[in-house]
């Protein structure tokens, strides 16, 4: 992998490789589980206790092969009868319906050993599955130690088996290393068992896929892609309109309703939970975040929030964790909240900062504000009433209160709270300076347009501003405020 990381922990489609063997695994109810770990193991281990913590950790001090591993495996488990299942932790497209497969053919016929086998397009590299006249599993044999004849099977070794245990246990203290590597193989395990007059076989899986491991940044490229197409299909068969599966990314731990719509260039993360008939996309991409029924988001980054039934979120939203949008609110273009409780109804149309703040129902916030929620040491909450109306261009400097059914002018810097039903004024009455253009900037196009409106007897328009610094204002304090919607 050429890589810092631990191959198992590179993440696919919201797990780590062995993250999806492990939730294969954890789906058969398994009276033991344990993961064998040797590189990077204190990574590995933190990792395994995270997402398995039922499952133990085996220490493999040296890397002498697989049947190595298996034997460090046992060693942490009591000796009792049983099926001992071993798995590769880099098949990250495993099923456990092909693992529950594996085991009833192995109990059902009381073998000793049953080899997951896969029929594969290119068995280059591979170890064949050579069968006897009857179909029954003869032997493993590696690529090349094969003859011509061998290497043209194209039924594979996929290094995953069922074993019976006590019998695994005694053969594994049979194994050498007598071989062009030096290490003990798990394979030959199987061709003890057999010498040894016990059952043996191997079962096709039904998909060679799932079968498929992964050694460097190409081949976990194809895995992942392979896993997105599997878990889109998935849904797609469930009801869900996938509307260009080709741009579109599904973690595994996603839940999607039916009759949602998800539009191209979507991707959903973690544990992101879309509800029935809503519709997300495009470009849009939620992790960890809850859609209701027939809400729509468009063109949103979220990250743990919560959106009602028939919210509407974008374009061009960020929600950040602690966002809830109640039903049938609305956060608009260029918004972004955190920590944020809006209620059902209300708006955050557009171009404003929500932080640390409760919003009521029915209320709307005009454009271009901003709650003002850190002092520079600690974050500070506002709060606005019900059916509440804020003009555009607000500051709400907290802690600060809103009452229900207020009002606030546009322009205001609301520093004090403002009662129920009142109108909360903030700012400088307005002052025209005449003439200061072209006082102050002669011979610019500006004074020149202005000199010449004069000339013609027309104002030019409505004259606004001061000096430098001075306050700019649209209305004067007993206006109501500019609103941005209704």
């Amino acid at each position: 992998m050429k890589s810092a990381t631990s191959k198992l922990l590179h993440p696919i489609c919201g797990r780590t490789l062995v993250g999806h063997v492990l939730a294969a695994s954890q789906a058969l109810d398994p009276e033991h589980l344990v993961v064998v770990v040797g590189h990077a193991r204190e990574a590995v281990t933190a990792h395994v206790a995270d997402v398995a913590p039922e499952a133990i950790t085996a220490h493999q001090t040296e890397q002498l092969g697989t049947g190595n591993a298996v034997r460090r495996a046992l060693e942490a488990l009591p000796e009792e009868p049983g099926t001992v299942v071993v798995l590769n932790g880099d098949a990250p497209l495993l099923t456990t319906g092909t693992l529950r497969e594996l085991i009833a053919e192995h109990t059902g016929a009381n073998n000793a050993a049953t080899v997951l086998s896969a029929t594969v397009p290119d068995p280059t590299g591979l170890g064949r599955i050579v069968r006897d006249a009857d179909g029954a599993l003869e032997r493993i044999v590696e690529q090349r130690d094969a003859t011509p004849a061998e290497r043209a099977i194209h039924e594979i070794n996929s290094g995953m088996f069922a074993f019976d245990g006590p019998l695994l246990r005694a053969a594994l203290k049979r194994l050498t290393t007598d071989n062009a590597q030096g290490q003990e193989y798990l394979t030959d395990v199987v061709a003890l068992l057999r010498g040894d007059g016990h059952p043996v076989a191997a079962v096709v899986a039904p998909d060679y896929r799932e079968t498929l491991g992964c050694n460097d940044r190409v081949e976990l490229a194809l895995l992942r892609a392979l896993l997105r197409d599997r878990l889109l299909d998935a849904w797609m068969r469930e009801g869900v309109t996938v509307v260009d599966p080709a741009t579109v990314w599904i973690d595994a731990g996603v839940t999607i309703g039916r009759d949602a719509v998800i539009y191209p260039n979507v991707q959903l993360q973690g544990s992101t939970v879309i509800g029935a008939g809503a519709q997300v996309g495009p470009d849009s991409t939620l992790t960890d975040t809850q859609v209701g029924e027939g809400a729509a988001v468009v063109r949103t980054h979220s990250q743990g929030a919560r959106i009602a039934a028939g919210a509407t979120v974008g374009p061009f939203a960020y929600l950040r964790p602690g966002t809830v949008l109640g039903e049938g609110g609305k956060i608009g273009t260029f918004v972004e909240t955190k920590n944020a409780d809006i209620g059902a109804a209300s708006k955050v149309p557009h171009l404003t900062y929500v932080g640390d703040a409760t919003i009521g129902e029915h209320s709307n916030i005009g454009a271009s504000s901003v709650f003002v929620n850190y002092d520079g040491v600690r974050k500070q909450h506002s709060t606005i009433g019900s059916h509440v109306r804020t003009g555009s261009d607000n500051m709400f400097v907290a802690p600060v209160t809103i009452g229900d059914g207020a009002y606030t002018a546009a322009g205001s810097v609301i520093t004090d709270d403002v009662p129920p039903g009142a109108m909360g004024v903030a700012r400088a009455r307005q002052r025209n300076v005449e003439g200061w253009v072209e006082r102050r900037r002669a011979g610019t196009p500006a004074a020149e347009a202005a000199a010449r409106a004069r000339a013609a007897g027309s104002s030019g328009g409505s004259q606004t501003g001061d000096e430098p610094g001075g306050p700019v204002s649209g209305a004067s304090a007993g206006e109501p405020p500019a609103e941005t919607e209704k």
